[in-house]
């Protein structure tokens, strides 16, 4: 099936991977390595981070929860501490790749995000959330965890943007920094990519739109 739409996760996309900040902040506390991801993987749909990702709690609740998992796991590391390494830098030509697909196909963003920040890619400046406000202004549909109250890897969240793109799964490319969430797309029937680096999303991206970035 032709390919009619291109679907965007945002943070480890269009910015700079979390992940980066992650392990600057471990190694600055001397944790080890991967600890935070480790936390959020724990009890992945039911843990704090899945909470505040469908705003089942507030921030409050999330530095207190996030607090307990991470003691439970062996280091006493505040919800609060991490929140302000979720936004990365942009990334303008992932962008421009944005808007050469956006003037051939269908463009959608579905984010898991935490009603925190400025925006949806949850900027700790309102300058910073400028500039996400307008990417975001740039897709057809956009979904956002905390407000549609569903995450990613739910296979509903793809679904619920299939329905608002009016396209099928299988015409559609999804793009994603986590290969758990990549997987229910591909199980849809979308082309996913797993997004490692701005030079593979690039390459890639390009191979399955038969576009020139």
């Amino acid at each position: 099936m032709a390919i009619e739409a291109v679907i965007w996760d945002f943070g480890g996309v269009f910015t700079t991977s979390p992940f980066e900040a992650f392990r600057r902040y471990e190694t600055e506390r001397g944790l080890p390595a991967d600890f935070i991801r480790t936390v959020n993987a724990t009890n992945g749909d039911v843990n704090a981070w899945a909470k505040f990702e469908r705003a089942e709690i507030d921030a409050a609740a999330f530095d207190t929860l996030f607090l307990e998992e991470a003691t439970r796991l062996g280091h006493a590391v505040r919800g609060a501490e991490v929140l302000p390494l979720l936004y990365g830098d942009l990334r303008p030509r992932v962008l421009d790749a944005l808007k050469a697909c956006k003037a051939r196909f269908k463009v959608g963003c579905i984010t898991n995000n935490v009603p925190t920040g400025h925006g949806p890619g949850m900027a700790q400046s309102a300058e910073k959330a400028l500039a996400v406000g307008e990417i975001m202004g740039l897709f057809d549909a956009v979904i956002e965890s905390s407000k549609a109250g569903v995450r990613k890897p739910d296979p509903r969240i793809y679904q619920m943007m299939c329905e608002l793109l009016d396209v099928a799964p299988e015409a559609c490319i999804y793009l994603d920094d986590l290969g758990i969430n990549c997987k229910p797309a591909a199980a849809l029937g979308m082309t996913a990519i797993k997004v490692s680096t701005e030079e593979q999303l690039l390459i890639d991206l390009a191979q399955a739109t038969g576009l020139s970035f």
